[in-house]
């Protein structure tokens, strides 16, 4: 490849516009790259590097890797469309998009720019291209953390929808308060209840699809207190976070992940958070995920007879 074109693609990330790339060699270099092979159009006026290129399943933009098709279709788009749902997602770190998958992007009604192979582009009344809806996030326009978050929600399969927006909350990125009034302004979207279900429980305090479980199947109804969750306690010049404190007993339930189970580690950590809290007089009860997910009827009998002993 000519080494202009080369030290240009190269400094783009592997992609480059045939307008960007006329500005640097003529036209017959660029038609020289593609016919060796050096370059691969992956859309109209934008080519790629061709070791970068993977499986020949996809349309030629799905066989990129998605950071890199994230790049060419954003040169595609010539600002007249910013990524948003799954490819705005995989920008914010909350779920990585698989090669392969289509790319999406967001345009005002009046754009000229169109779904084709491997690219989604969705319209929507009102959308501006700049702040607030749209922000740069490692170098490229996307949508809005909310709004990316409450579009991707009926797009991903449903056993991955709660983990991005759970992430969202508890890495501070976001509240369900924002995430709500989102929604409220995103009509006719899919699966819109359980998204209202799911804001209600981090509302709520939950704040993992653990604690959502034992929330709706165990921890609520006839002669369960009303827990406080994500109680944060001062113990000296230790800051804890309880999982659910019912305060009238003084009892802690803490809810233990799949991940934490035989970590002998993690148990010493845990012993030891345990002992700083009973010295505050709180009792941790503590509950394997195996436990609340298959004995939930023992469970809800046990942390009963707890509370009531506490009580006496």
């Amino acid at each position: 490849m000519n080494e202009a074109l080369r030290n240009l693609v190269e400094h783009s990330g592997g992609v480059v516009s045939r307008s960007v790339a006329l500005q640097v060699v003529p036209p017959w270099t660029l038609q020289h790259a593609c016919a060796t092979g050096d370059l691969v159009r992956v859309l109209p006026g934008v080519f790629a590097a061709a070791h970068l290129s993977t499986s020949h399943r996809h349309p030629p933009i799905g066989r990129l890797p998605p950071a890199v098709g994230h790049l060419a279709v954003c040169a595609w788009a010539d600002g007249q469309a910013v990524l948003s749902h799954l490819s705005a997602l995989h920008r914010w770190g909350l779920r990585p998009q698989p090669t392969g998958d289509d790319l999406h992007l967001s345009a005002a009604p009046g754009s000229t720019v169109r779904t084709r192979p491997g690219v989604r582009v969705h319209r929507r009344t009102g959308f501006v291209l700049g702040p607030p809806q749209v922000v740069r996030r490692n170098g490229l326009p996307v949508t809005s953390l909310d709004q990316t978050v409450i579009d991707s929600w009926p797009l991903l399969p449903p056993a991955e929808r709660h983990a991005p927006v759970i992430r969202a909350v508890n890495d501070r990125y976001t509240t369900p308060e924002r995430l709500r009034h989102t929604l409220g302004r995103t009509p006719r979207l899919a699966e819109r209840r359980a998204l209202r279900t799911l804001l209600t429980r981090l509302t709520e305090g939950c704040r993992s699809p653990l604690e959502i479980w034992g929330h709706e199947h165990v921890f609520t109804g006839p002669g369960m207190p009303p827990f406080r969750r994500q109680v944060r306690v001062q113990v000296g010049r230790r800051t804890l976070y309880l999982d659910m404190l019912a305060e009238r007993e003084r009892v802690n339930i803490e809810l233990d992940g799949a991940t934490t189970h035989g970590d002998p580690r993690q148990r010493e950590i845990d012993l030891r958070r345990d002992a700083l809290l009973a010295t505050q007089g709180i009792l941790v009860v503590r509950f394997a995920h195996r436990r609340l997910v298959h004995e939930a009827d023992r469970v809800r009998r046990e942390t009963l007879a707890i509370l009531a002993s506490r009580a006496t």
